[in-house]
């Protein structure tokens, strides 16, 4: 993350503790990056007042902005480093951040999630949602879960893909981890999953031997791991590869070693394809009690920019 010196941090005025600033300063604290804390706001009830003129509309949106431009800068106050702030007037908060990631070409956005306390699982807003998918700079969505010194990252990467854009983005994730993991003293783990016997093949097929199968399957996923993380002199210890749906076997692997991070790759899929075929950040990333650092593969296109 020390390529990220400009970083957009999304502040939520629903929630007491602002994770995600105190995150980012954390970050900054290491690279020197700059800070700016993003508030967009929207209350219909302005817009519907029809006794009022447009201009006097205006006028109580430009009031209601500089009140929370003054709560933000108070808000500012309790952190130890200096950081910029901007507040805006839009009714879809996901496209006013955005545009001010595109106008102001900012290298990374933080965000945090919201806690349920009631079933104690994270709640995502439609607004986390359009960023996982439309956001095409890194997105790090900010949980409970402290960044302990000595502590893990968990890389989720596909290394028996032989698609370019898979093994661009595995090692565009690798690279990420690392880098990260020399900035907070952390270790850091590969995670590969594979699926399991067919079902139907093992009833067509008396003679079919699914023990074998599982077991073939198993070593040559890991064969082909062990090659790949060669590359980053990554360990055995530090390879974890599992049958199971990826959402299943990210989530399990990150309790397990207790992650403070897990760095995944999002495609980006939008409309039907995103319906049919889904998104294993999208899958998985409610189940996380840590962070989770989303990357777009290289040459992505956002929706939002054409």
């Amino acid at each position: 993350m020390e390529r990220y010196q400009n970083i957009l941090v999304i502040i939520d005025p629903t929630m007491e503790e602002q994770k995600a600033l105190t995150r980012a300063c954390k970050l900054a604290g290491k690279t020197g990056a700059k800070i700016t804390a993003f508030l967009s706001i929207y209350d219909f009830s302005y817009e519907m007042t029809t006794m009022l003129s447009g201009e006097e509309r205006e006028t109580m949106r430009e009031t209601v902005v500089k009140g929370r431009e003054n709560w933000l800068k108070d808000l500012i106050e309790d952190y130890d480093r200096e950081i910029s702030t901007k507040v805006v007037w839009h009714n879809r908060p996901f496209e006013a951040i955005l545009s001010e990631v595109r106008d102001c070409q900012f290298d990374v956005v933080l965000k945090s999630t919201h806690q349920h306390p009631t079933l104690q699982s994270v709640i995502f807003t439609p607004t986390d949602w359009h960023l996982i998918r439309k956001c095409w700079v890194p997105l790090l969505l900010v949980k409970e879960h402290q960044w302990p010194e000595n502590g893990h990252i968990l890389a989720a990467v596909n290394a028996g893909s032989e698609e370019q854009e898979h093994q661009s983005l595995n090692d565009k994730i690798s690279e990420e981890a690392l880098n990260l993991s020399k900035m907070i003293n952390a270790d850091v783990h590969f995670v590969n999953s594979y699926p399991g016997t067919p079902i139907n093949i093992a009833i067509e097929i008396p003679e079919f031997d699914a023990a074998e199968y599982n077991d073939t399957m198993k070593q040559h996923h890991i064969d082909v791991m062990k090659e790949y993380a060669s590359k980053y002199h990554l360990s055995d210890e530090f390879l974890h590869v599992e049958e199971g749906l990826p959402e299943d076997v990210i989530e399990k692997v990150a309790q397990q070693i207790d992650a403070e991070l897990v760095i995944l790759g999002t495609v980006g899929r939008t409309g039907l394809s995103a319906v049919l075929i889904g998104n294993t950040a999208e899958h998985v990333i409610d189940r996380l009690n840590c962070d989770l650092l989303a990357l777009k593969p290289d040459g992505y296109q956002s929706p939002f920019l054409k």
